[in-house]
């Protein structure tokens, strides 16, 4: 089953490189959440399913580009660990960039949770992982 939602993520991670909404959440569950209560910014909360798409909206009227680099998928049982950097370039050419790391919760061949982390051993710890 891990590898399975190894393929998921990687899958939905290479969908929002395409911005290709309908293929990121093809596979959420009806209770997804992206949960950003950890997140600096405006845009802390956490949000459902029928919420995702205009907090994704949102975010991508604020910038003229984005791009996420995923440095490694990092398996744990119904979890997968992702750290990652986001590269954003503002309306006005300011260039930013935002490390952390998400976790993935896949369970039953379904995304249900997507959370956030500022950095690659606090997502470990969430996932029950060390070093």
């Amino acid at each position: 089953m891990s590898q399975e939602n190894m393929e998921i993520v990687k899958a939905a991670f290479e969908a929002w490189q395409r911005q290709d909404w309908d293929s990121v959440f093809q596979n959420a569950a009806p209770s997804y959440e992206i949960d950003l209560s950890r997140s600096f910014g405006p845009w802390r909360g956490v949000y459902g399913l029928d919420q995702v798409r205009r907090f994704i909206d949102e975010i991508a009227e604020s910038w003229e580009s984005m791009r996420f680099e995923a440095h490694e998928f990092i398996e744990a049982g119904d979890l997968v660990v992702m750290p990652a950097t986001a590269h954003m370039r503002g309306r006005d050419g300011i260039e930013v960039s935002a490390t952390g790391a998400w976790v993935w919760t896949i369970r039953d061949g379904a995304m249900e949770r997507l959370t956030l982390y500022q950095d690659r051993q606090e997502a470990l710890e969430a996932a029950g992982l060390s070093e």
